[in-house]
């Protein structure tokens, strides 16, 4: 059994990308892992200031929900991130904890595998490659893990377009398959 964290990234409520980590999160279920999900609706996720005391610290002087959502990813085994697109990229949400996660760098990790789900209105193979490559630089600052696997679906715009595609059932396998 592995302790699996799913970050859904969307603020939209009823999200394309939400309703694709919910799947993931039923598949990893299936197979007996244990799984938390981490919405960032409502969650205060402010920008990181550079000063760099969490190198020394171990965490982040800003006091907001970034400190606790650290402590789960640290512990977790496996991490999958689910973001819609926004202008080829993952959402500023997703980016803006990324980059806050610097206070990890020093410390132990048990993390090794990690997945992106990415949701677009575009349709096109390129459309996620921006978000896959940020996601990997964060990934290359942790030499024990990988990118373990990526999912597209594109042509979803709307809240809930997905519902009836088969890439949601692709997201069960995904989390089914860790």
């Amino acid at each position: 059994m592995k302790n699996v964290i799913v970050i859904s990234t969307s603020l939209r409520h009823g999200s394309n990308s939400d309703l694709l980590a919910d799947k993931f999160v039923e598949g990893a279920q299936a197979a007996g892992h244990e799984v938390e999900k981490i919405s960032l609706v409502g969650k205060d996720i402010q920008f990181c200031k550079g000063c760099l005391a969490c190198q020394q610290l171990g965490r982040c002087v800003i006091n907001d929900d970034v400190n606790g959502i650290m402590d789960k990813v640290l512990k977790a085994d496996v991490v999958a991130w689910a973001t819609p697109i926004y202008y080829y990229e993952m959402s500023g949400q997703m980016k803006t904890l990324i980059d806050r996660m610097n206070a990890m760098y020093p410390l132990d990790y048990q993390f090794r595998d990690i997945y992106l789900m990415t949701t677009a209105a575009e349709d096109e193979e390129q459309v996620p490659k921006r978000a896959e490559a940020g996601l990997t630089g964060w990934i290359d600052c942790y030499p024990k893990s990988r990118l373990a696997g990526t999912l597209f679906c594109g042509g979803v715009n709307g809240a809930r377009d997905i519902e009836g595609n088969p890439k949601l059932q692709e997201a069960y396998e995904l989390g089914n398959n860790i």
